[in-house]
């Protein structure tokens, strides 16, 4: 029964919340803390801190982690699954229904219309980070690390994750 919880703590919450992780996590809190205790809030929040500082997805990385402490692997799989099932299941209906009607010309025009929104969006992400490093490193070391990144991925052909453990091993040297 424990497994059906833990499935129902984490599914609940992603498919009535729109917004991504932030928006998910009082959710979570919710059910984790409030329904199930399973955690205290202090625990939950030091469980927020702990998955904020690692990369990828705040709510599978929750997930994962409370999956795990509650009912072990199968718990963390479970859990991780329980998260992204509700976008995996949107993607598919919306894959199945835009396949079904690709040589439309209103799916046409709606994909044109994506890139660009897609570049903007990508665009002014890149701009807040540029910011967001200017702030806390300084110019000059954002300076070092984006001229160094963009030689090497421009002129070699050096996968990008090996320039960002790059970035990542010049900033715990020298700013850490």
């Amino acid at each position: 029964m424990i497994y059906w919880h833990v499935f129902l703590a984490f599914f609940i919450p992603n498919i009535v919340g729109y917004g991504g992780g932030p928006a998910i996590i009082p959710l979570i809190e919710n059910e984790v803390v409030g329904r199930y205790g399973w955690m205290t809030s202090q625990a939950f929040a030091e469980t927020l801190a702990l998955g904020n500082a690692l990369p990828s997805p705040i709510a599978t990385k929750m997930a994962g982690y409370i999956g795990f402490e509650v009912a072990g692997i199968s718990g963390a799989l479970i859990a991780t699954f329980a998260t992204v099932a509700p976008s995996l299941l949107i993607m598919l209906l919306a894959l199945g229904t835009l396949y079904r009607y690709r040589d439309s010309i209103k799916v046409k025009s709606m994909s044109q219309w994506v890139r660009p929104v897609v570049m903007v969006l990508m665009g002014y992400l890149t701009w807040s980070f540029l910011a967001e490093s200017i702030e806390g490193m300084g110019v000059l070391h954002t300076a070092i690390i984006g001229s160094i990144a963009a030689v090497l991925l421009l002129k070699t052909r050096i996968h990008p994750a090996f320039v960002v453990c790059f970035g990542l091993g010049y900033g715990a040297l020298l700013l850490g």
